[in-house]
């Protein structure tokens, strides 16, 4: 996160790491370790974290530490964000929540999913949007509804929240692939399956649209950020560093074999 908000505060990093922290170790523990296994407990589990991000009282935390841990870092991220921002950080942690519980729906059968279907869903099982969210709360500025729905910001944020997930996918694969088993849900499975590739292919393939977005991203940034500070050009360096902190991460022994 210190790569994410490189001039936020400790006290900003700090909670932002809390948060990715708590996405995943959701991730990890319920979505892949049980969600393949006990797809309907992790609808339940899902259920209470969206009743809390729905800004309802209930559920009692209990001694579920990771409900508990969600409310906490809610009332966190509500007495820094404007009322807009907290709804959209809320709305793109439920997208989160919704991708890992529809990623672990079909982890084990990939050939379900057509490509236009991943690659929509990738950047929230990624949690790239939810990283964006949190980002433009810790760095202190907010873009207005025009601003937000200008081609150059959709096109800038869209080709880094493919970017991030695919890169990931490169990464991740061979790590994956070891444990046996069926293929992973990942982009170069699906490149093999729905365009008929063989891997060599599918990962130069992959590689090429890993590229031609992060020439869409740098020339939306260099737009972006044009016309002196503003918002806008806030917005567009927050969003580089966000590309440039999944770059960096897939290198860490995490996506080693």
């Amino acid at each position: 996160m210190a790569r994410v908000l490189p001039t936020a505060d400790r006290d900003c990093v700090i909670l932002c790491a809390g948060l990715f922290v708590w996405l995943t170790a959701f991730d990890d523990v319920h979505g892949e370790a049980e969600g393949g296994r006990d797809t309907a407990r992790l609808v339940r589990r899902t259920g209470r974290c969206v009743q809390l991000l729905a800004g309802h009282d209930g559920p009692e935390a209990g001694d579920d530490p990771c409900t508990a841990a969600l409310q906490d870092l809610l009332q966190r991220f509500r007495e820094r964000a404007t009322p807009t921002q907290y709804l959209r950080l809320t709305a793109h942690l439920r997208d989160s929540l919704f991708g890992i519980l529809w990623e672990a729906h079909h982890l084990g059968e990939p050939g379900r999913i057509t490509l236009d279907d991943y690659c929509a869903m990738r950047p929230h099982t990624v949690f790239v949007r939810t990283v964006m969210a949190a980002a433009e709360i810790m760095l202190g500025y907010e873009l207005t509804e025009d601003q937000r729905a200008s081609p150059a910001v959709r096109e800038l944020e869209q080709a880094v929240a493919d970017l991030a997930g695919w890169i990931n996918d490169l990464a991740s694969y061979a790590k994956e692939t070891d444990r046996g088993g069926p293929d992973p849900l990942s982009l170069p499975t699906l490149l093999v399956l729905h365009r008929g590739y063989d891997l060599e292919e599918a990962f130069r393939v992959a590689s090429r649209m890993c590229e031609d977005q992060a020439a869409a991203a740098r020339l939306r940034i260099t737009e972006l950020t044009a016309g002196g500070k503003n918002p806008l050009t806030d917005h567009a360096h927050a969003v580089e560093a966000v590309a440039a902190s999944y770059v960096w991460h897939i290198g860490h022994a995490r996506y080693g074999r």
